[in-house]
């Protein structure tokens, strides 16, 4: 979730930082690259995964969007009251950083390195 709403705000530090972290936790090349078109990959992702992308979205997006009831109880279908508040507390909390690191020109890793 944090590897998506990064990508919706183009932050260069934050996706280079969770693509390193979850590349680092074993998740495979092929699910990391299609993370911004899961939609079109829905094989690839668990149901809880879809569920916390879409609402990421939405809510990344919620001038946007509005956070419809819709898209709202599909969510709350998914995850326990519990879990979505900590779900849209880190979304948030993400789209927050993201807001830090391109305002602050965070130079990422890679292109640090390079």
């Amino acid at each position: 979730m944090y590897l998506r709403v990064s990508q919706i705000n183009g932050c260069a530090y934050c996706i280079d930082m969770h693509s390193r972290d979850l590349l680092k936790t074993g998740l495979a090349v092929e699910k990391l690259v299609l993370v911004p078109v899961w939609r079109d990959a829905i094989e690839v992702f668990s149901s809880r995964e879809r569920a916390a992308f879409a609402w990421a979205e939405t809510v990344t997006r919620v001038a946007e969007t509005g956070a419809p009831d819709s898209e709202y109880q599909a969510a709350a279908d998914e995850f326990s009251d519990n879990e979505l508040a900590v779900l849209t507390y880190a979304i948030g909390l993400m789209n927050a950083f993201n807001r830090f690191g391109i305002a602050f020109r965070s130079t990422p890793a890679a292109a640090a390195a390079a």
